[in-house]
């Protein structure tokens, strides 16, 4: 099994990465392989809705070549077992970088298709406020993608400033740990009853408006 984790942070080892770390070494310890794609440091454009994705089905962005991140993100996501989102707070949400790669390596995946029942997990990493408004967006994801989203027993925010700081919050460092378990757990089942059970039918995605 394997789980691969995006980091939003555009600080490599602040505290997302250690976020991320923490819940890896569980997972690791799990018999689960374990990457961490660093995109928070990156040049993303957003979307442009120029529809190309959709129009050639191959899970490709047609603004995706390197050195953008998003198709070769894409295509390690698409081969995983799990995702997990990890994103700074700002300005009480999901930080830009972060966001413009989201929207576009989501919508290229589409509804209901390459991450479609893989397990997934959102934590958010923040100074003082906006934790759960950012851990909503960043779910949205997940669930759009039909995706089978892992919990704890709390909401997946943390707190700390600097570098470290993270290591202070003893219930964020819990609820770290309960959502790298229940992961974990979660992957186990999915790997057990795959070729026994038969996951739901696909179904077309229906579009509608509201402009009569």
């Amino acid at each position: 099994m394997r789980v691969v984790a995006i980091n939003g942070s555009p600080h490599r080892d602040g505290n997302a990465a250690r976020s991320l770390s923490r819940v890896g070494e569980v997972l690791r310890n799990g018999g689960v392989d374990f990457e961490v794609i660093h995109i928070g440091d990156k040049v993303v454009r957003g979307c442009t809705a120029c529809g190309q994705c959709r129009k050639t089905g191959d899970g490709r962005c047609a603004f995706g070549e390197a050195p953008d991140p998003v198709n070769g993100a894409v295509k390690m996501m698409s081969g995983a077992d799990g995702i997990i989102l990890a994103a700074p707070v700002h300005y009480s949400g999901i930080a830009g970088t972060m966001k413009s790669f989201l929207d576009r390596s989501f919508y290229v995946a589409g509804p209901g298709s390459l991450f479609r029942h893989k397990v997934g997990a959102a934590l958010t990493v923040v100074r003082r406020s906006g934790g759960s408004s950012t851990l909503d967006a960043l779910n949205h994801y997940l669930t759009y993608s039909e995706m089978i989203v892992a919990t704890s027993n709390y909401w997946n925010v943390i707190h700390g400033m600097d570098a470290g700081q993270i290591d202070e919050d003893g219930e964020g460092l819990q609820i770290l740990d309960m959502l790298a378990g229940n992961m974990l757990w979660i992957l186990r089942m999915r790997d057990a009853t795959r070729d026994s059970l038969d996951p739901p039918a696909r179904q077309k995605k229906v579009f509608t408006n509201f402009i009569r």
